[in-house]
């Protein structure tokens, strides 16, 4: 393997960290003006079209492989839309490195969690005194950080504490369900289901709930003219669908250990990226508890690294 191709994973998944920090800050941003579930709405029909138009044209045939699966697929369809709908509220109340700090951090603790009470969607070893120190300093820098936003301590202050204590239990949803939902979508990628067509299939309910809400709204807010929605159709799916794509790609080309490192490392670009949103301070508690997040979820994947052997 040439030296260029051993860094084509790496580099794609640090595209997608970079993407995702651009990402959080940019909707943080329009969130105040645009409500969030028009930007659900034109996204993710985008999202939809796009990746069942892809196997459509490659392999018709391919879409029977869910045949079987229709409670994965269900199940797939409702936590993906808590996960999107409970996160893009939490970003338009909360600062995005909080934000992408506390939904990241909700991953591995899940899957420990799950795996601990024997649940099958998570298969998962037995962890170490190690790789449980990490684990325990991911949650201790949840709970940290959490402190720092209802304290108004964080980039963002704010006196609607309600609202704040709202978006902290709405990141814990999200956490979750999209950690329980690409479980879901892993157990269709076993039974021989393709990306693309997994993709097409788990944002039906998500779509109707924004189509719903939008519906009952009267419109798309803060969507005036068709351009306005062409341009936000635009920049979402570049954001949001196809750093998920590359971060895919990238995984695949990389080691879990060099993957894993740089995802933790993700929170880190958000809050250096939220520098240059006017509405924001800086906070340095907020950046403690991130590097205090990103160390423990490096000790934690190497830990699980060096028990794999």
């Amino acid at each position: 393997m040439t030296k260029r191709h051993t860094m084509l994973g790496p580099s794609l998944v640090l595209l997608f960290c970079l993407s995702q920090a651009f990402r959080d800050v940019y909707f943080g941003n329009v969130f105040q003006s645009v409500d969030f579930f028009a930007v659900i709405l034109l996204a993710f029909t985008a999202s939809t079209l796009l990746f069942t138009a892809i196997p459509l044209l490659r392999d018709r045939s391919a879409f029977a492989k869910l045949c079987g699966h229709g409670r994965t697929v269900l199940m797939m369809n409702v936590t993906t839309a808590l996960a999107w709908s409970c996160y893009f509220f939490a970003l338009s109340r909360i600062e995005p490195s909080a934000v992408n700090t506390l939904h990241s951090g909700m991953a591995p603790l899940t899957v420990v969690v799950l795996g601990l009470f024997g649940i099958r969607l998570a298969q998962t070893k037995s962890i170490g005194w190690q790789e449980g120190i990490g684990y325990s300093g991911i949650a201790a820098a949840l709970v940290a950080l959490a402190w720092v936003v209802l304290s108004d301590r964080s980039s963002l202050t704010t006196s609607d504490g309600p609202f704040a204590l709202l978006g902290l239990v709405a990141l814990t949803i999200s956490g979750t369900s999209i950690t329980i939902s690409l479980l879901y979508s892993k157990r269709l990628h076993d039974h021989g289901v393709s990306a693309e067509i997994g993709t097409s299939m788990r944002y039906f309910l998500l779509i109707l709930i924004a189509a719903g809400v939008v519906w009952y709204k009267g419109g798309l807010i803060g969507v005036p003219t068709v351009g306005d929605a062409a341009v936000l159709t635009g920049l979402a799916t570049v954001l949001v669908i196809l750093p998920l794509y590359a971060l895919q790609v990238g995984i695949a080309l990389t080691s879990t250990l060099t993957a894993n490192v740089l995802r933790s490392l993700g929170p880190v670009f958000v809050f250096a990226m939220q520098q240059i949103d006017g509405r924001l301070a800086y906070s340095t508690p907020t950046l403690v508890c991130i590097v205090a997040y990103s160390a423990a979820a490096i000790v934690s994947n190497l830990a699980r690294a060096r028990a794999k052997g």
